[in-house]
């Protein structure tokens, strides 16, 4: 078998002509469905007004919602003209948000008007004053100069911004002709997706996907699930991360199934989604199979449909792989392993590995991908069983950083071995173990946090001489973000003023849990801080509290 030579659209198009009326997207809750014919239409109508808007190949599109029906067709309508998607978390605040803007250069975003406790209108009218006054589509922002569209998803109509019905009423009125010749010049291997991932070195960096990285990832993802177009996928992880975007959607493009999208996480509306739209695969992170199983209308729900799925994003404790096999059915449930510089996966477990091997390993290499365990020093592959850097090397490698040269040779090494950062080891039936991070981050229920952009971010308070953070072991999410802090010399803080200094301005789940004073840290003899010994030291300062983390 041959890589996918593929673009988004074309897999569209592929299945709007060969299978019109079946589903592509289903929203149980609301009854909603777009049969494949039926969304290639308006991807087309909503490609048109984007060229309409100016927008052309290259120009990066940001989107910021959760999701919504329309996250998806402005996907593929990029896709069709060759601008870039760039996702947006939906738990960024302002300054996580102009932050992106900025290094992303976008010429427009996309989004609705909010989530949670954050009003997204408002914080981009914050960073962007002159949309109030700017006429539509003539934007001259200061701060953002390759901004020239704001697009609201929904009916609503904001001062500077066109929303979506008007753009789709726009390419009504557009000659086929013009997306005809914006399609037939968008080639496979070109950048289609940018994600934004946080590094060591503090600030999140852009991740160059291409329609070559994303299409095989996600063809071989639903192939290690044996996937056919007889398959009905319940989405509940969002789409800006790889796991909805390609472990989700394009392993379900590449096969012609249907997906039945969660708009937001909801433990009852995805058992009420499968039984209704009888889903043969769910996917979540273990702390959504959990919610599920825990929730007490549970057993009122049929899954006998279910047969398979995806656990990712964190390790799965072998009781809850059990209940996801028992309880809810899901004999051939997987377990994948990557990074969103691997487009993202490059590991995952068969649908007939053992239990053993679901929840002690994270399977084998993907077709096409080479995995090796590497001494992090020499870069030499080590013999099984012996613990070293996780690397891998094929289709899957990311373009690069975006605007970053450097931290992409950092990443992928001249021979294009792409550095997990992470420890493992291969075992002898060819299945890899995750045993330990070289790089310095924490997995909080499936979010990765990066450490130094949090401690870059606490250094603003002036009352801090110096902060690390490390994670702290949590029973519910893996670890919680715990900051070690040395105050300046006669000045006082409590934990509160901390937490109320990060409210609204980072992300929620990025907001230390647990607040620690210290005098100093441990170190080792060349005056390197030993932040595995914080973890350690997080759970003795905890117990002095009187607070139980297990």
């Amino acid at each position: 078998m041959e890589l996918i030579e593929k673009t988004l659209g074309g897999y569209i198009e592929k299945w709007a002509t060969e299978t019109p009326d079946k589903d592509f997207i289903v929203y149980a809750d609301r009854d909603l469905r777009f049969s494949y014919a039926q969304f290639d239409e308006r991807c087309n109508k909503l490609a048109k007004g984007l060229l309409d808007l100016g927008i052309k190949k290259g120009d990066h599109v940001g989107i910021w919602a959760t999701n919504v029906p329309d996250w998806l067709t402005f996907t593929f309508a990029t896709a069709k003209i060759g601008a870039v998607l760039v996702t947006i978390n939906t738990n960024y605040k302002v300054h996580e948000l102009e932050y992106l803007m900025q290094n992303a250069d976008l010429a427009a975003i996309c989004l609705i008007d909010g989530w949670r406790d954050s009003d997204y209108v408002s914080m981009v009218n914050e960073l962007v004053p002159e949309l109030k006054t700017s006429q539509r589509g003539f934007l001259k922002s200061d701060k953002f100069p390759h901004l020239k569209n704001v697009i609201f998803i929904g009916q609503e109509k904001h001062k500077g911004m066109y929303n979506t019905p008007e753009l789709l009423l726009k390419g009504e009125h557009i000659d086929d002709a013009e997306l005809e010749a914006a399609k037939n010049n968008v080639f496979p291997h070109e950048v289609i997706n940018m994600q934004y991932t946080s590094g060591t070195t503090g600030f999140p960096k852009g991740v160059m996907l291409t329609h070559v990285n994303i299409l095989n990832n996600g063809f071989w993802i639903g192939e290690c699930q044996k996937f056919t177009a007889a398959d009905r996928l319940c989405l509940a992880p969002p789409l800006f991360h790889c796991f909805g975007l390609v472990l989700g959607v394009m392993a379900v493009i590449t096969h012609g199934s249907t997906l039945v999208m969660i708009e937001t996480f909801d433990p009852l509306l995805v058992l009420a989604s499968v039984q209704k739209e009888k889903c043969t695969a769910l996917y979540g992170v273990p702390t959504m199979f959990i919610a599920e199983l825990n929730h007490p209308m549970f057993d009122m729900f049929d899954l006998s449909s279910l047969r398979t799925g995806i656990m990712a994003g964190s390790p799965c404790p072998i009781e809850t792989m059990r209940q996801v096999i028992d309880k809810m059915h899901m004999t051939d449930v997987t377990i994948a392993y990557g990074l969103t510089e691997g487009s993202p996966v490059m590991t995952q477990t068969r649908v007939e590995d053992s239990i053993e091997v679901k929840v002690g390993t994270v399977g084998s290499a993907l077709p096409f991908i080479e995995v090796k365990v590497a001494d992090p020093e020499t870069g030499e592959e080590l013999p099984v069983g012996q613990q070293g850097e996780v690397c891998c090397r094929g289709y899957n490698v990311m373009k690069g950083y975006y605007k970053n040269p450097d931290a992409t040779a950092e990443a992928v090494d001249k021979d294009g071995w792409l550095h997990s950062g992470d420890l493992g080891v291969k075992t002898e039936d060819g299945n890899y173990k995750i045993t330990g991070r070289i790089k310095d981050m924490i997995i909080r229920g499936g979010e990765n946090i990066y450490p130094r952009e949090i401690e870059e971010f606490l250094y603003q308070m002036p009352e801090i001489s110096d902060v690390q953070v490390a994670g702290v072991p949590s029973p519910k999410y893996g670890e919680q973000v715990g900051a070690f802090i040395i105050l300046k010399d006669g000045v006082t803080l409590n934990e509160e003023d901390v937490k109320d200094f990060c409210r609204g301005k980072i992300s929620r789940f990025k907001i230390p849990k647990y607040i620690f004073f210290l005098k100093q840290y441990p170190m080792t003899a060349s005056g390197k801080i030993q932040k595995y010994k914080l973890r350690d030291m997080s759970l003795e300062l905890l117990e002095k509290q009187g607070i139980e983390v297990f």
